[in-house]
């Protein structure tokens, strides 16, 4: 359905029931239940066939409510005021007495809150009176999307209900940082970088070889076929994603910028991905900025599985 009254309507209602519904964020589409509910977290893990062991990140309206479920320090309410509403996502300990359901922070003593720039999760925060957990909406580990077709391709038959708002607008997941103290770690890259971040307090990388938040498991975003990085030019059977100087099949951006990548990069990977071509083959992109986001999604994406 479309994000019009009806559409927002319709997926309010299913959330209420305690069902998990499709939506667009300013990153990517998610897949949204009510964080509260067991049951309908338990939703979420049973449609994308997630690991139970790999936490979930929790949407609110804005820092007042964050408070309600987690332990705020000063560099945490001085990181929602610079960065809410949008793509960064804040590890903090959780607060007693938090009716998120713990499912969704895996049995951890953590929680993991974001403030969507977008106005569907926003709507439906506020129809619900609770936070939404949501994933991205595709099948665990596979290709993030950044469309409802994605969606539908991914879960399709899997989900009662998808609303099409369009292509996302950043086309990367977020980045995620966990507040200790007057530091930071750096968990997962996204759409607001290091440089950013430092601008308010040190950040150092993360030093574990646990979960602590989504999209540290080592093989994610991964398409059904073979990818190999930094290449300059395609090997037989292989379709190539260029970027910059490298032209490829295809290209993230032809001029080398990097937020024109970033929107692309699942795009092209779904499309890459329904190809005739047996491999995949993405261009070097520089580890700068963005391109760190966007090269950790891609390692990611190519860490050795598998294949039929």
């Amino acid at each position: 359905m479309h994000d019009d009254a009806e559409g927002l309507a319709r997926a309010a209602a299913l959330l209420g029931q305690g069902q998990a519904v499709a939506i667009p964020t300013e990153t990517v589409y998610g897949l949204a239940a009510d964080a509260t509910s067991a049951k309908a977290v338990a939703g979420i893990y049973a449609a994308k066939g997630r690991p139970a062991f790999n936490p979930l990140i929790a949407h609110v309206s804005g820092p007042e409510v964050a408070h309600e479920h987690a332990e705020v320090s000063r560099l945490a309410e001085r990181l929602m005021q610079a960065f809410w509403p949008g793509p960064l996502t804040l590890v903090l300990p959780r607060r007693k007495g938090s009716p998120v359901a713990s499912l969704v922070t895996a049995g951890l003593a953590t929680i993991a809150l974001r403030c969507p720039d977008h106005p569907v999760p926003q709507a439906l925060i506020a129809a619900l009176g609770r936070p939404l957990a949501a994933p991205s909406a595709n099948r665990s580990g596979a290709l993030s999307p950044t469309r409802a077709a994605h969606v539908l391709g991914s879960l399709g038959g899997r989900i009662p209900l998808i609303v099409d708002g369009g292509a996302c607008r950043a086309g990367i997941e977020s980045t995620i940082v966990a507040v200790s103290g007057d530091r930071l770690r750096l968990l997962r890259p996204g759409s607001v970088g290091r440089a950013a971040l430092a601008a308010l307090a040190p950040v150092d990388d993360a030093a574990t070889a646990g979960i602590e938040a989504p999209g540290m498991m080592e093989s994610h975003y991964a398409p059904g076929k073979p990818l190999r990085l930094d290449a300059t030019e395609a090997r037989p059977g292989e379709l190539l994603i260029g970027f910059g100087a490298v032209a490829g099949d295809m290209t993230l951006s032809a001029s080398g910028d990097l937020v024109e990548a970033a929107a692309r990069l699942f795009d092209l990977l779904h499309a890459a991905d329904t190809s005739d071509a047996a491999a995949i083959a993405v261009a070097p992109i520089p580890v700068v900025g963005l391109g760190a986001a966007i090269t950790d999604r891609l390692r990611r994406a190519a860490a050795p599985r598998a294949f039929a």
